[in-house]
């Protein structure tokens, strides 16, 4: 076996010098470098803002969301949108694993989510089985390769593979939740009704306790109806996270006029930048977990309106992430009941 990097730039075709994930084009071809892993790929979890944007462009057609995804892997190699700049994450079962290797936890047969992003995985779509957009995965036959240092997470036994990927594709999230809220905090969550954004309400109510106080945003009465039955926050409000001032008003009403102390932004769609500002104190913070983020608007935009806030690029990994993530659903029964409804 040839020998590789182990962060996979002996897969970059274009532009050289580059990373994977920054990559225009990778090699995709499955015979394996020494310290890769070859995965049978089962299903993708496509990236929430990115398979909003695939389906926006498909105008919902199904025959042309698959189109779309073939002809994305077969020009980069990998699935990244080139859009949305993101990807999403895979479950499947190892198929082979590089002699560089060989004092691996993993062996041939074992089944995994990978933890890394599509948008840099070598990635092979031999057929696209089904697409289910109400929950933006995909079951195809294919191959991926992980890198070494690609991270992973072994399939949970008491938790269907479906509900497993669907939580661990936002791990993050709920993850750099539990490190950022504080006793006592006010605490803002946009896009509180989907899937990250339940799982941060879950953490935030956990980690603020009684002296806090935790806020869920979001538009569609179908995510409002999520947030009353999940009833973890203290308040709810219906309000589109684009326009920043109705947010800041309607927070201020139901938070005793004043800011919040920490934002978390887990929507799918561009525009939301000042909608999490806005609403945030002096010297408060805002984690945008968002793929739909600009880093532009989102510097610009306070600069603009004179908040010094802390502003968190909303890495995807934090140490123990997943062990987090299915730790939420296993701790809140009624959460685990809605996700297995809706996902499993």
């Amino acid at each position: 076996m040839q020998k590789g990097c182990p962060f996979g730039t002996h897969r970059v075709i274009e532009p050289e010098g580059v990373l994977p994930q920054a990559a225009e084009k990778i090699d995709n071809n499955m015979d394996i470098y020494d310290n890769e892993i070859l995965v049978s790929v089962e299903t993708l979890n496509i990236d929430s803002a990115s398979f909003t944007q695939i389906q926006e462009q498909a105008k919902g057609s199904e025959k042309e969301i698959e189109k779309i995804m073939l002809d994305l892997v077969q020009k980069r190699g990998k699935h990244h949108n080139p859009v949305t700049g993101s990807g999403g994450m895979f479950i499947g079962s190892i198929e082979k694993i590089g002699s560089a290797l060989g004092d691996s936890e993993l062996k041939p047969g074992d089944r995994i989510a990978s933890l890394v992003s599509l948008s840099l995985t070598p990635l092979r779509i031999d057929k696209i089985k089904e697409i289910r957009k109400a929950t933006d995965q995909v079951d195809i036959e294919g191959k991926a390769i992980l890198f070494a240092s690609g991270i992973y997470a072994r399939l949970p036994e008491d938790i269907p593979q479906n509900l497993a990927l669907a939580v661990l594709d936002v791990a993050g999230a709920p993850a750099q939740t539990a490190k950022l809220v504080r006793p006592g905090d006010r605490v803002l969550i946009i896009g509180a009704g989907g899937k990250s954004g339940l799982l941060c309400l879950h953490e935030a109510k956990k980690r603020a306790g009684i002296s806090g106080k935790v806020i869920a945003l979001d538009y569609t009465s179908e995510s409002m109806d999520r947030i009353e039955e999940a009833g973890l926050a203290d308040a709810a409000i219906r309000a589109d996270a684009r326009n920043a001032l109705e947010v800041r008003e309607k927070v201020l009403e139901v938070n005793d006029g004043q800011p919040v102390d920490l934002t978390i932004n887990c929507v799918n769609i561009n525009g939301t930048e000042m909608g999490s500002i806005l609403p945030t104190r002096q010297g408060g913070t805002i984690y945008f977990f968002s793929m739909a983020t600009s880093f532009t608007r989102a510097a610009l935009g306070a600069e603009g309106v004179g908040l010094d806030v802390n502003m968190i690029i909303g890495n995807g990994y934090t140490r123990d992430h997943a062990v987090i993530a299915l730790h939420t659903l296993r701790e809140n029964p009624k959460l685990k009941e809605m996700f297995t409804r809706i996902f499993a």
